[in-house]
């Protein structure tokens, strides 16, 4: 996935700039990149660097010194290197984005037949970034060139260009990510995480809508297009990708998980001694479990922060393994002897569960009943990559209805509906595989209700396969 940070102000920007792109490390592990823009010298300044094997700010904080100016960009990026500084009959701008292009080698295709050129290759292919940049500027001016991106486009494209006068913040014609809003005096910022405003003294001012495009200036808002009629945000925001504190569409993260675990509780009849979170986004859950099914909560397995922060899951597969392996810590004392509900965000793989479930039982656990916070993923993500999956093969889901049916595409609405006979024997088939006591996931209807936006405004793909494709 990835994410990013702009701000604009009427003094320096820059430790703003660096900080508020390190508050959104949680949505990317690849690529950072920073970009000024020195009014006063007419100068962009840019720097990129691979984050595979170090943080943000421990890469770019040498940096610093060379940034100057009044306002700048930056992202945290799973795929290309960025931002993309070009120049063009619009004018000078540095670009970055939050972007799946579905048909990409189709636009390269289009470009090139144009007589267009790609310059910043990535890993040997076209950049994305710079993809989006070209189309841009076909369009007579900005906003020309942005309408451009949507219409062409197949998948998701939000983005930020940082240009002489101002910084543009365009959100995904279909809203997919979010895009919010900061200011303080004399400063504007934008996001697509809110958690980097409190400490840089931002307060969130508002959330861009689908397909609406902002300018930004230190002093100034303006709309330059309105937001479309129809708004699909990824329900998955709510069960992984967000940070606890942040915000979506006036609806907060943590709220939406401990709603989602008090909603599971209150079918649930299984007899435990204590409930404990998987961390980070089980947590959440747990916690609105715990309340509503009256038993305590104990964190019984820990994260290992000192050299283990939250991250987004690496695409290498033995990397994936390793991560999901060493980043948690079980506490003897607590599982020992103990049946417990373990709640989780999601299955995708099966990765990081085989691996939690030896260890709980090792260190003692009677029971392990698993309560996942959002339904069977059934789908790969066609607009954000979140599983960074390269096949529908690699869900544990696709893999146990292949075993079961001979096709991993067979009767897929009826394996997407709970209480279903053929959902139960999924379900059934994945506790088996992993030896849990017991397993269950959120309903569909229990989320949506958790997240508390009209299911027509969430993209619910992954679970049931609808979206919109335009």
């Amino acid at each position: 996935m990835g994410g990013f940070f702009g701000t604009i102000s009427n003094t320096s920007c820059i430790n703003d700039l660096f900080y508020g792109v390190d508050y959104n490390s949680h949505l990317g592990t690849r690529r950072g990149g920073m970009a000024s823009y020195d009014a006063q010298n007419r100068r962009f300044t840019r720097a990129i660097h691979s984050l595979e094997n170090a943080y943000f700010r421990s890469k770019f904080e040498t940096d610093l010194s060379g940034f100057c100016g009044n306002s700048g960009i930056g992202v945290i990026s799973d795929t290309d290197s960025q931002p993309i500084i070009i120049n063009s009959h619009l004018g000078q701008f540095a670009t970055v984005t939050v972007a799946c292009i579905n048909n990409l080698k189709d636009l390269e295709k289009e470009m090139l037949d144009k007589g267009h050129h790609f310059a910043e290759l990535s890993s040997g292919d076209t950049n994305p970034t710079e993809l989006i940049a070209l189309l841009i500027a076909e369009g007579k001016d900005f906003v020309d060139g942005i309408e451009n991106v949507y219409r062409k486009v197949k998948g998701s494209c939000s983005m930020l260009l940082l240009t002489e006068k101002g910084i543009i913040v365009a959100r995904d014609k279909f809203g997919r990510t979010p895009v919010v809003l900061g200011k303080k005096e004399g400063a504007y910022a934008v996001s697509s995480e809110p958690c980097a405003f409190p400490n840089l003294d931002f307060e969130l001012c508002y959330n861009v809508g689908a397909g609406e495009i902002v300018l930004l200036t230190a002093d100034s808002m303006q709309q330059l297009r309105k937001p479309g009629p129809r708004k699909q945000v990824c329900a998955f925001m709510w069960v992984y990708y967000g940070y606890p504190v942040s915000d979506y569409e006036g609806v907060n993260v943590d709220t939406a998980r401990y709603r989602c675990g008090m909603g599971m509780a209150k079918g649930d009849d299984v007899d435990v001694d204590i409930i404990s979170g998987i961390p980070d986004s089980g947590i959440g859950v747990g916690l609105g479990y715990a309340e509503t099914k009256g038993r305590p909560y104990r964190r019984s397995i820990i994260k290992y922060t000192p050299t283990w922060p939250r991250s987004f899951t690496p695409s290498d597969q033995q990397r994936r393994s390793l991560v999901a392996k060493m980043k948690l810590m079980p506490n003897h004392s607590l599982l020992n002897g103990k049946r417990i509900v373990f709640t989780d965000d999601s299955i995708v793989r099966g990765t990081q569960l085989k691996d939690n479930v030896s260890v709980l039982y090792r260190y003692g656990a009677k029971e392990v009943h698993m309560r996942i916070g959002c339904p069977p993923l059934l789908y790969s993500c066609p607009f954000l990559k979140f599983t960074a999956s390269k096949s529908d093969l690699e869900l544990i889901t696709r893999r146990k209805i292949q075993e079961m049916e001979g096709d991993p595409n067979a009767h897929l609405e009826e394996y997407a509906c709970h209480g279903s006979e053929r959902y139960n024997k999924l379900v059934e088939a994945i506790r088996s595989q992993f030896g849990i006591t017991s397993l269950k996931f959120s309903t569909l209807e229990n989320l949506v209700k958790s997240i508390g936006l009209p299911k027509e405004d969430l993209c619910t793909h992954c679970f049931d396969g609808s979206s919109y494709f335009e």
